[in-house]
């Protein structure tokens, strides 16, 4: 068996011995064994067990990473897998999201944009006509005012709320990334990014960012397969030598 030392599992990923320690502690790589002067003795089992780590990070995140470790070194292969299922799943939620959004922004914003002022008989709507269009409650759409999402006029004569084209555009746009999950302060970001915008570079660098990260992301998680197999099959022959060992005995 080969053996290895902190420095050498460090060396590998460029980090401290220090960080390799902390590993082991918080359970993402399984304990060392000690020399009778109490140096840690890692081996292959263990630099498998790094590498796969350090590779679900930039894939699910620390904690999910950090999850997935855990649940294996208690024996936990199934709950391990779940972890990776949902992040699987969130990033198909985001790529869907993500088309979502330039489809109705691609729409949104080819429309003519509507006058500071609207003459009469423009294309207005007030809460319960745009909830009834949405399928959303009053209540939803007052929230999302209160969010910023929506920022609509009030009639002069009544008080209540006019909501105009632009208005009607950005609520459209909130419903879609609410369905998608996206918390209301990340929908007025997005919002705002659309009013100040305007369909411009802008946007539509800020889109193919996002795209970017979502394709990083599914790299990444591909890259994490790898070594996670890797050290799997190492966990199973580290497994079976050990039954061996006792069937022997």
């Amino acid at each position: 068996m080969i053996t290895l030392r902190p420095t050498d599992l460090a060396r590998e990923h460029g980090i401290s011995t220090q960080a390799v320690r902390n590993y082991e502690r918080h359970g993402f790589i399984p304990p060392a064994e000690r020399t009778d002067t109490g140096y840690r003795i890692y081996t292959e089992v263990h630099a498998a067990a790094l590498r796969a780590y350090l590779a679900l990070v930039p894939a699910y995140g620390y904690a999910a990473g950090g999850r997935i470790m855990n649940a294996l070194h208690r024996g936990g292969l199934d709950e391990a897998l779940t972890v990776v299922d949902r992040g699987h799943s969130q990033l198909l939620r985001d790529r869907d999201t993500l088309d979502a959004v330039r489809t109705a922004v691609t729409h949104l914003t080819a429309e003519p944009q509507s006058a500071p002022d609207p003459a009469p008989g423009s294309r207005t709507r007030t809460v319960g006509e745009l909830a009834h269009q949405l399928g959303v409650t009053t209540a939803t759409l007052r929230n999302w005012e209160s969010a910023g999402i929506v920022t609509p006029a009030r009639d002069p004569v009544t008080g209540y709320r006019v909501f105009r084209a632009d208005d009607i555009r950005d609520a459209e746009l909130a419903h879609l990334l609410r369905r998608g999950g996206h918390l209301l302060d990340d929908i007025a970001t997005v919002v705002q990014q659309v009013r100040t915008a305007g369909g411009t570079d802008a946007l539509a660098a800020s889109l193919d960012a996002w795209q970017g990260r979502l394709t990083a992301q599914g790299l990444a998680m591909l890259h994490a397969a790898t070594h996670l197999n890797a050290y799997l099959a190492l966990l199973d022959r580290a497994d079976g030598a050990d039954a061996g060992g006792r069937g022997d005995a």
